[in-house]
């Protein structure tokens, strides 16, 4: 199986939409940090279950790598000259590491010093205050995170210290959408949101304001958190402290 990257995605988000761990499918497909894409590109999807269990040899070294990013924007490299990526509606996003060195390819700038990732284990906190009003489940098809309620424009919190390695509309079904990268086992996911308060690359704290919720991707107004290990959804339940 194949996918076709579009102007707006990140080898993360990608790995997100197909419940794959981004180590694994970097390494399936020839990439190394900061895990430059390309649009057009294609990615092999058909990863076995050794590739998925086993972590890439060079992953050590990227939380020492720089971010796909030039004055705060991420560059798209399409052949041999790069330009800004935008969504579908031509509305300006950040974007962050994207497609493999290639011959006829630029890569995108770097930036020599990239906020680090958290060295030790997730303090979590819950991202919005409001209750709790769709749960869990593991289910392929069904709520892979927990719904959390609240009012347009009420704060979207980090859930724990990160980096965003996603932020934009790509991903059909989540609206707008934050994706924090905690360390080399946790991400996790914000969406539906009215506004994104933070850009790709950047770096976040734990109870820092990312976004406002909203109705975006969906009927109601509502955040939807997600929390991947290992590139597999869990309980984010099981993780947040008890109110």
């Amino acid at each position: 199986m194949l996918h076709t990257v579009s102007s707006g995605e990140t080898l993360y988000s990608i790995a997100w939409r197909y419940g794959l761990d981004f180590r694994s499918l970097a390494r399936h497909n020839g990439i190394g940090p900061p895990y430059t894409i390309y649009k057009s590109q294609q990615l092999r999807l058909d990863i076995d279950d050794a590739s998925k269990r086993r972590p890439p040899p060079s992953i050590a070294a990227e939380t020492r790598r720089p971010v796909a990013t030039r004055n705060n924007t991420t560059v798209v490299a399409q052949g041999p000259k790069a330009t800004v990526g935008t969504t579908v509606n031509s509305a300006p996003t950040p974007q962050v590491e994207r497609a493999p060195r290639s011959e006829n390819k630029t890569p995108a700038a770097t930036n020599a010093n990239p906020p680090p990732l958290i060295s030790g284990p997730v303090q979590w906190r819950w991202p919005a205050k409001g209750p709790v009003i769709g749960g869990f489940s593991s289910s392929s098809g069904l709520n892979k995170g927990i719904d959390i309620g609240g009012k347009v424009g009420d704060s979207v919190m980090a859930a724990g210290a990160g980096r965003v390695v996603y932020a934009g509309t790509g991903l059909r079904g989540y609206g707008k959408l934050v994706i924090v990268k905690h360390n080399e086992t946790f991400l996790s996911a914000y969406a539906h949101n009215q506004a994104l308060l933070v850009r790709e690359g950047d770096s976040v704290k734990v109870g820092q304001q990312i976004a406002k919720l909203g109705s975006s991707g969906t009927d109601k107004e509502k955040l939807h958190f997600e929390i991947r290990r290992d590139g597999k959804p869990v309980n984010p339940l099981t993780y947040l402290p008890k109110r």
